[in-house]
């Protein structure tokens, strides 16, 4: 491993305007990060990365690489371009264990983070460094969100989610309250109450977008969000149709096939696939098959009908008609994104959402009601993980803004 990261790391021109570091979301001093591990500073390229980014590990993994860093390198417009993901996660993997730092000295003031996904996560971290006492309160057993409910364990391992909760929240003082859902039994006004300077509200989305049409509520039918959440206790058979090709529905789908299903389908209304291109080559190397121009009209015991889809003289999708066929099938799961639950917005007062169910929140987070703040997918839908953490470091300083002048008039 460490032979081919510097094999890669030696590539790297170290140009004066990296184009790598203009396209990652969070603006990684790519070959700063490099430089260093070339003078094998191992250590300082580690607590770089980590001093950006909290979720280095995470992102290093799961990122969309081909279209961020790695898609702006200008070794790629003739060959291969560095693979900083592989470089950034021997770092940051390696450099983890080493992470034994303690909490920052308090100052003497509460925060809440509600929900423990990437923007939640970060916001906590981000805040403890500057001394805050933080609470993330969780709805699930633990903490992760997405991360660890909606993306594979071939993906992103449980065990990189354990780490950060050991070394970044545990290590740091940050106190959890899994299985705590605000909005229930504890509302925003009981966390104000309980002097908590600020709040923020990383809910996600985790409500399933539904087609619409007839048989969607018949036992073999699934949403994709709800299967990866836990795929052992779903038994699909043989025959999978995933309607739905962005990157989730790769996930689904290649998780079906290694859970035992063996003969797996996406289906696409165009000629598009919405995953990125790593993601769908992998399904298609794992047998995971596509279908494409091709509209789901009806649910039925037997499987689904598809209705067949083209391009007209203006270029527009148009349906074909009396082109109604019947793709059988064990399970069909639909993945076609989610939505906000508002749970939180429907129990607060003073909190604006949009038409959507999204919380409105400005560039900095802040919300309608003064000291609650919000990023991530509860406010853009669902986004990626580094765009989360990119806007959520943006919002913890303004968290911490707020705060400090509400010291200055007390």
């Amino acid at each position: 491993m460490a032979l081919h990261v510097m094999d890669e790391a030696n590539r790297c021109l170290g140009c004066k305007k990296p184009q790598c570091q203009a396209g990652c979301p969070i603006k990684t001093p790519i070959p700063e990060v490099i430089r260093l591990l070339k003078e094998n500073k191992l250590d300082e390229a580690g607590w770089m990365l980590f001093e950006n980014n909290p979720l280095t590990t995470v992102c290093s993994l799961i990122c969309n690489h081909e279209n961020q860093c790695e898609g702006h390198c200008v070794l790629g417009r003739k060959g291969a371009p560095v693979h900083f993901s592989v470089i950034e996660n021997y770092i940051s993997s390696t450099y983890a264990s080493k992470m034994t730092k303690g909490p920052a000295p308090s100052n003497g003031m509460k925060v809440a983070i509600v929900g423990s996904g990437p923007a939640g996560l970060t916001i906590a971290i981000l805040m403890a460094r500057y001394g805050y006492q933080v609470t993330i309160f969780e709805s699930k057993e633990h903490i992760g969100g997405i991360l660890r409910y909606g993306i594979p364990e071939f993906r992103l391992p449980k065990a990189t989610l354990d780490d950060i909760q050991y070394r970044h929240l545990e290590m740091k003082g940050i106190k959890i309250r899994p299985n705590t859902r605000i909005g229930d039994a504890i509302g925003v006004d009981e966390l104000f109450r309980d002097g908590y300077k600020a709040i923020f509200i990383g809910t996600g989305v985790w409500k399933a977008n539904t087609l619409g049409i007839k048989g969607e509520s018949f036992g073999n039918v699934h949403y994709a969000i709800n299967y990866l959440n836990n795929p052992d206790c779903y038994k699909l058979g043989n025959r999978v149709a995933v309607i739905g090709v962005g990157n989730a529905a790769m996930d689904v789908a290649r998780t079906a096939m290694r859970n035992g299903s063996h003969d797996v389908t996406c289906f696409s209304l165009s000629d598009q696939v919405a995953a990125s291109q790593y993601e769908f080559s992998y399904a298609q190397l794992e047998g995971v098959k596509f279908e494409y121009f091709r509209k789901p009209v009806e649910i039925v015991d037997e499987g689904i009908i598809f209705r067949s889809m083209e391009y007209d003289a203006e270029g527009k999708l148009v349906e074909i008609p009396d082109s109604d066929t019947l793709f059988p099938a064990d399970s069909v799961i639909i993945s076609i994104s989610q939505g906000p639950q508002n749970t939180i917005t429907s129990t607060t007062t003073g909190l604006a959402a949009t038409s959507r169910g999204l919380l409105q929140a400005d560039e900095k987070g802040h919300t309608s009601r003064p000291g609650i703040f919000a990023s991530g997918d509860a406010v853009n839908g669902a986004r990626t993980v580094v765009e989360a953490v990119a806007h959520s470091k943006v919002v913890a300083e303004a968290m911490h803004q707020y705060i400090q002048s509400l010291t200055k008039e007390e």
